[in-house]
């Protein structure tokens, strides 16, 4: 684990609920300024379909929300740099209001076959596409989808967190499920057309 994340969220009260429920709040070394992605993080962000995005907003209010696309819309930018298009949707703007008062965010990612999550947190910045058209190309996960992005959303990682699968519940894509039973229904198919064939 990444020791950074997790000073982020060890505030006074934390700890003291630490204490309150195991007898002791939980104790870190000096952390370095962020904690650095790596090959196992920039991997497994490169592979996911989909990811929740938490911000809040001016009045304290946590709000979560969930971005998806193909594998790999959420694109790695520099060594703590990632980014995606945020495209035209029910104009709410709710997390882009949130993050013109709060730049603190926090992705969770999941990958539920393997049961495996990512938890990353960092600061947002927010570009108009129309003013950068190059970094909307370089962000816009498929050409025909490139019309519809509106802003880009850049988030400066701070902190990153593995978290256990313990609790994970096993589930998969609909294209997970097909490849997985495809051997089973060419099997039947062959053993159906044994059965139609003449002996």
């Amino acid at each position: 684990m990444a020791g950074r994340f997790l000073q982020t969220y060890l505030t006074p009260e934390v700890l003291a609920a630490q204490s309150h429920y195991y007898g002791r709040g939980q104790s870190l070394p000096p952390q370095p300024g962020r904690d650095l992605l790596g090959l196992n993080e920039t991997s497994f962000i490169a592979a996911r379909d989909s990811f929740y995005l938490a911000t809040a907003n001016s009045d304290g209010w946590p709000y979560m929300q969930h971005r998806g696309g193909p594998p790999g819309f959420l694109k790695i930018l520099d060594s703590n740099l990632v980014g995606f298009a945020d495209f035209k949707g029910n104009r709410q703007l709710l997390s882009t209001g949130n993050v013109a008062s709060n730049d603190r965010a926090c992705l969770f990612l999941i990958d539920y076959p393997m049961r495996t999550r990512l938890k990353l947190n960092g600061h947002v910045s927010l570009l108009d596409a129309r003013e950068h058209p190059e970094l909307a190309d370089q962000l816009s996960p498929v050409p025909e989808l490139r019309k519809q992005i509106e802003r880009l959303f850049l988030v400066e990682v701070v902190g990153f967190d593995w978290n256990c699968p313990k609790y994970i519940t096993p589930r998969f894509t609909a294209a997970e499920v097909n490849e997985m039973i495809a051997p089973l229904k060419a099997r039947i198919a062959e053993l159906e057309s044994r059965l139609d064939s003449p002996s």
